[in-house]
């Protein structure tokens, strides 16, 4: 894990750790709505990684790409489409072709 994740993580462990229930609530309510907003954004910088590896000459394979991000190969692919939902959402290969 990378120093920087280490560190948001610790943080996230301080708000739980946050003893009266009503300042935790706040607190929890202030991330999550930070989070909501951040999260589109991550995951377009994420997308555009991914996008721009498969893009070099010759393509960087999902499988290294996985490897890179920490990622499963479906996940590295779902990225690329730009598919953001959970796996047991995601649309059957001819749902994806019919819609």
């Amino acid at each position: 894990m990378t120093e920087e994740a280490q560190r948001v993580i610790d943080a996230m462990d301080a708000v739980e750790a946050i003893a009266d229930p009503e300042v935790r609530a706040k607190a929890i309510s202030e991330v999550l709505a930070d989070q909501a907003e951040r999260a589109k954004r991550w995951r377009e910088d994420r997308r555009k990684v991914v996008l721009d590896l498969r893009a070099q000459q010759p393509p960087v394979s999902y499988r290294k790409i996985a490897a890179l991000l920490g990622v499963s190969l479906r996940t590295v692919q779902d990225i690329e489409v730009g598919y953001t939902g959970s796996g047991k959402n995601r649309p059957r290969a001819t749902e994806a072709r019919d819609g």
